[in-house]
């Protein structure tokens, strides 16, 4: 083919012939491997490999890589096995190649579910080698390049898959011009009429705009040169997506987002780029607030310029952007950049680098911590916006966060520990509460307290994927502590039946039942039973049989009967009080276990557990402690006359009765009277009836009766 003997040709530009003679074999192998395989357009399927090998060779990507690209979809589409791509071209080829392979051989509940683990095991492959999504994002390239040739809904899907995930992961690596074309493509097969209204109108308006821009560039050039700055000077063009863009979040109309001009200035050094940004503001007047320092303060992705936005002539807005070649670079590359000019150049890509490193370890971070693939996906999600804000911890150090993200999130940035502790922060020298939304430039002071414990209530508004992931896990470990005590009580309340001294199960025999359930840990074993995964006196029947015997009486046995169980209100998630019927303390109740849930206590005679079909095994018998402890949620339905201030003297009322007011409603039932229902923490019956008494005396209250639901 032609195609190869060019493309092998520019390699030469930059790799040895040894790394050339591997690309070559690494050809030969995939056409024989793809060979009767052809793409929806009609053409070889190996055109496609080619062409994403060609896209990666123009950021100069190592041989292993480019081998990889050739045969990245050789595991996925054909018979080869990842043994066979092993010992012929070697084990990182092996590896990345894998990396990039979907899971096909596995059987999943939907396709989400599959697509999600895909992306899962891809981004894990990419935070051990970075080339994997280099390889990924050439990829999906070539596809949205291609991608007229799919039937308009795999259009769509794939466009859409593309604008959520993968050019936001571009514009993270710093893959600046990848990133742009990825969203312009995306938008054409997502909204192909707007595209092509806005396409349209684009090069209609190019040609007024010429003369305009020639000017200015001409005049920025000459002011340049006579401060003896050499610099080159070029306009920017609008991607049809930014335009799109501007006018949505702006509500701009065409015109007056093309009214804006946009100049780039390119320098030798980070001093140059100051001093040329002072000839700028001489020639045309700054906008306030219009001025940001990339380069004191990179992006996360490795991003640095300066921007500046000025009054330019006839009172239209022009945009400047300034920096050295070699940000330049790194601008439109990002860690591509590694390879682009790793051998020899003046490029300083450390920090970068850094910061691209410590995201992809978070990555390790949060999949440890996630329970399913879909959770880490959603996790990852939350980490690739495109907006940045910037802050300062109390030492001067700065750090980036999503834009929208809480003092919880800097918390959770700075360590794990100050997240699980934190009360209270500091912002700006002012106390605010950890759900406040953090501003660019905000210096933020943490507070914690060694009690303190995360709180599920913060999942509502934290924004990052570390924060979220770090929170989900603290609390699913603290529930598998608080079950296991739950679990614990459950199963010695069952050896008690069956004349058994809990003190007596030898660690032996708890080891053996472990493994007979395979189960981790006697804990996680007591877990499952706080969790109403098993059944307390089957566990208890299991740990005092005789070791090899069978249990005569099975699992099917009828336990004795066992002592009610205690609640005492401080047990946390394990026992939870069931919203249908919502007991408090001094009502008849009963426990359900639900599997996964716990115990659920419910009133004896609540109408939503009769309607259920329960087996005999799932009820427990609980009763209140002498000394319980804690406030319970209860409602109460007031029918009250219709006058001004009844609401303000109810609520008095019941705080006069020590009680709290969680939610308020009402409703007008026929007759003029209003219907009110408030829902109460309250400690127990007695107290329950005392705020009832209470209300009673307002005259114009018509009944007050307890509201089950």
């Amino acid at each position: 083919m032609s195609e190869i003997a060019e493309f092998t040709r520019h390699l030469g530009h930059y790799l040895p012939s040894p790394d050339i003679a591997l690309v070559e074999r690494a050809f030969e192998f995939s056409e024989s491997a793809h060979r009767g395989q052809f793409r929806k357009s009609g053409e070889p399927y190996i055109t496609h490999p080619l062409a994403v090998a060609s896209i990666l060779s123009e950021w100069r990507l190592d041989a292993e890589g480019l081998a990889a690209a050739l045969l990245h979809d050789v595991m996925e589409d054909t018979s080869v096995k990842r043994s066979e791509i092993e010992s012929t071209f070697g084990k990182p080829v092996a590896a990345i190649v894998d990396g990039l392979s979907k899971l096909d051989q596995i059987e999943f509940a939907t396709r989400e579910d599959a697509q999600a683990e895909s992306f899962r095991k891809m981004l894990l492959a990419m935070a051990r080698d970075v080339r994997v999504i280099l390889i990924k994002l050439a990829d999906r390239l070539h596809n949205m390049r291609t991608l007229d040739a799919m039937a308009p809904s795999h259009r769509k899907r794939i466009a859409r898959e593309t604008m959520d995930i993968y050019a936001p992961i571009a514009n993270r690596l710093g893959l600046n011009a990848l990133f742009l074309e990825l969203q312009d493509l995306s938008f054409k097969h997502l909204y192909p009429l707007r595209y092509r209204v806005l396409a349209h109108a684009i090069k209609m308006a190019r040609g007024n705009r010429r003369e305009v821009m020639n000017r200015l560039l001409d005049v920025i050039r000459d002011g340049l040169a006579r401060a003896n700055i050499a610099a080159v000077v070029t306009g920017r063009e609008k991607t049809v997506f930014s335009v799109y863009k501007k006018m949505r979040e702006k509500h701009y109309t065409f015109s007056q987002v093309f009214d804006i001009y946009g100049v780039r200035v390119l320098v030798a050094d980070k001093s140059t780029c100051y001093a040329a940004l002072g000839v700028l503001h001489e020639l045309y007047k700054p906008i306030p607030g219009k001025f940001k320092d990339y380069i004191a303060i990179p992006k996360a992705n490795g991003y640095q310029s300066l921007h500046t936005t000025l009054f330019g002539p006839f009172g239209t807005p022009l945009e400047a952007q300034l920096r050295t070649h070699d940000m330049h670079r790194v601008a439109e590359a990002g860690v591509a950049a590694h390879w682009l000019y790793k051998s020899g150049g003046q490029l300083d890509l450390a920090e970068a680098q850094r910061e691209t490193h410590r995201w992809l370890q978070s990555l390790l971070e949060i999949q440890s911590e996630s329970r399913d693939s879909k959770e880490f996906l959603e996790h990852v999600k939350g980490d690739l916006f495109p907006d940045e804000i910037y802050l300062f911890t109390p030492k001067g150090k700065i750090m980036a966060l999503p834009r929208g993200a809480t003092a919880v999130d800097f918390a959770y940035g700075v360590h794990t520990d100050i997240g699980h502790h934190c009360v209270a922060a500091r912002i700006n020298y002012e106390l605010l509460p950890l759900r406040t939304e953090l501003r660019n430039g905000d210096h933020v002071e943490i507070l914690t307290s060694p009690t303190a414990r995360p709180n599920p209530s913060w999942l509502s508004f934290v924004t990052t994927g570390k924060a979220r992931s770090r929170i989900r896990h603290y609390l699913k470990g603290l529930q598998q502590q608080e079950s296991a005590a739950l679990g614990e009580r459950l199963l010695n309340k069952a050896l008690e039946t069956l004349n058994i001294e809990p003190e007596s199960i030898t660690w032996d025999r708890w080891e053996a039942l472990a493994k007979e359930y395979a189960a981790k840990t006697q804990l996680e074993i007591l877990a499952d039973i706080g969790l109403g995964k098993r059944l307390s006196f089957v566990v208890a029947q299991a740990l005092t049989r005789q070791p090899g015997k069978a249990d005569d009486a099975g699992a099917t046995a009828t336990p004795p009967k066992a002592a009610a169980l205690t609640l005492r209100g401080v047990e946390g998630v394990a026992i939870q009080y069931a919203k249908c019927c919502r007991p408090i303390p001094g009502d008849a109740v009963i426990g359900q276990f639900r599997k996964g849930q716990g115990l659920i206590v419910h009133l004896r005679d609540c109408a939503t557990l009769r309607k259920q079909r329960i087996d005999g095994g799932e009820l427990v018998d609980v009763e209140w402690a002498p000394d319980v402890q804690g406030v319970f949620d209860c409602g109460i339905r007031v029918l009250v006359a219709d006058r001004r201030g009844m609401l303000a003297e109810l609520a008095t009322t019941i705080g006069n009765a020590d009680a709290n007011i969680d939610t308020v409603s009402m409703e007008r039932p026929d007759g003029g009277d209003v219907a009110m229902f408030f829902g109460l923490q309250v400690r127990d019956r007695r107290h329950l009836a005392h705020v009832i008494r209470a209300l009673h005396r307002i005259p114009d209250v018509r009944r007050v009766q307890r509201a089950r639901t």
